[in-house]
């Protein structure tokens, strides 16, 4: 039992290990070429519940279905069982050992109401997260004073790209409702595998670099420290970022911009804003792309096998611009740009060329650019992954639905982080969720605090 002090203590309770159900035979699953992209970074989510209405539903009852759900998901998430181990060539790759889960049930002093949503260093972190210590996934579980629950688990991003966490949650769901699995996962590496005599083009080279070249051009580092905060962005401001990044009269490419890609272009422009002697400093901003549908390329029995695959099929295409260009441009002008770079990465080729990069260049890891972009690079930038897609209203392990769901990832690269979500008020609005330089964050507070508003009780129904 330990005790975590702040602005309110955490208790640890027990801290045990969770085996599969069913133990599996022990083997290794190697890294596909997509997963060898990712560096070893631990995000976290967390779902926070209200009191449950039913009081059948007690902390013990609530640890002992989520236990019970984890030990039969794990049936089927078998390498989420093991732990990362190296191959001869010196390669990261699972070691299915049905070693289990950690799992830590913890008890915090302090009411649902009464935490701070906006600042999940003070609240979430190294409180309500897991302590990553090893294997592939972190669970713990904290009973509330006022007897609501929080689930949070931590992942290696080296095995679980966002898609594949989600796929793992909503099978935890559906065994604790004893529904049977919507989705059998598959871990069937061959999906990925490299084309012979493979290629790629050039453009791939921009997108990623080994990390031989990263150490050569390791030429600028800032000691600013990066703070995590969690916003709401109202349905209205949304939309009208849209209006203005559609706008005919500056747009030179046609079709009507989303709401990602407004946004994004918004932050871009405001983040490049925050530099005061530009000079010829650049800016850039990555988006993160899932290549799933795109790998199947219409092929429906290939659309099927990918939906199920479980691992990173992901890349970050980005756009760089100067930053005196992007303050003077409209915000139309920038969302052009911002759909272009992306349109770049949404096809096939663009993917089989990215495997074909990192085949090419085995064993010697590698990296995205935009995860050291600022080590190179003497100008803001940061990355944002969509969660927008992730079902809030189907997180419901038998109790109800979460009253908000966070995230916490300070992912440890110099570049920003940006993850929106849809709000659990269900109205069009957005949570988003910034980790960054302080210094920006601060400035993007006191540029637009008409859109980024600090996320609170009051505005989530919980006072």
């Amino acid at each position: 039992m330990g005790v975590i002090k702040g602005e309110f203590e955490v208790t640890i309770r027990k801290n045990e290990v969770v085996p599969p159900a069913m133990p599996m035979q022990e083997y290794r699953l190697p890294q596909s070429n997509l997963d060898l992209l990712l560096p070893p970074v631990n995000p976290s989510s967390i779902f926070f519940y209200k009191k449950p209405l039913d009081e059948k539903f007690t902390f013990d009852c609530m640890v002992g279905i989520l236990k019970t759900a984890l030990a039969q998901t794990l049936v089927h998430y078998y390498p989420l069982a093991g732990e990362m181990v190296q191959n001869e060539a010196g390669e990261p790759e699972v070691l299915c050992n049905n070693r289990g889960v950690d799992f830590i049930e913890a008890f915090a002093d302090v009411q649902l109401k009464d935490l701070n949503f906006h600042n999940p260093d003070e609240s979430i972190g190294g409180k309500l997260v897991p302590a990553w210590t090893r294997g592939m996934m972190a669970v713990q579980v904290t009973g509330l004073k006022c007897g609501g629950l929080v689930v949070a688990y931590t992942v290696d991003h080296r095995l679980t790209d966002a898609y594949s966490s989600q796929m793992l949650v909503l099978s935890w769901i559906e065994h604790a409702q004893a529904k049977p699995l919507s989705r059998i996962p598959s871990f069937q590496r061959s999906l990925l595998l490299p084309r012979h005599p493979g290629h790629y083009d050039s453009s791939i080279e921009k997108v990623y670099l080994p990390i031989s070249k990263l150490q050569l051009e390791a030429n600028y580092h800032d000691d600013q420290g990066d703070i995590s905060r969690v916003y709401y962005v109202e349905a209205k401001q949304i939309s009208e970022l849209q209006s203005l990044a559609n706008n005919p009269k500056n747009t030179g490419i046609g079709g009507k911009r989303t709401k990602l890609e407004s946004f994004s272009a918004y932050l871009w422009k405001i983040l490049a804003s925050s530099v005061d002697k530009s000079h010829e400093k650049i800016c850039r901003i990555g988006i993160i792309v899932d290549g799933r549908s795109r790998l199947a390329n219409g092929d429906e029995t290939k659309a099927e096998l990918m939906e199920a695959y479980y691992g990173n099929v992901l890349s970050i295409p980005f756009g760089e611009k100067k930053i005196e260009e992007l303050k003077k441009k409209p915000l139309s002008w920038i969302a052009d740009e911002v759909h272009d770079f992306i349109n770049g990465a949404t096809n096939k080729e663009h993917f089989l060329g990215v495997i074909d990069w990192v085949e090419a260049h085995r064993p010697e890891p590698a990296l995205a650019r935009m995860y050291a972009t600022r080590v190179t690079e003497e100008g803001p930038a940061v990355v944002i992954s969509s969660g927008l897609r992730f079902p809030v209203t189907e997180m419901d392990f038998a109790w109800g639905v979460p009253a908000i769901l966070s995230y916490y990832f300070p992912w440890g690269a110099q570049a920003g982080y940006v993850v929106p979500m849809p709000s659990p008020i269900g109205n069009g609005d957005w949570i988003v969720y910034i980790h960054m330089l302080k210094d920006q964050l601060h400035f993007i507070e006191s540029e637009a605090p008409h859109i980024f508003k600090p996320l609170t009780s009051t505005y989530l129904n919980l006072m």
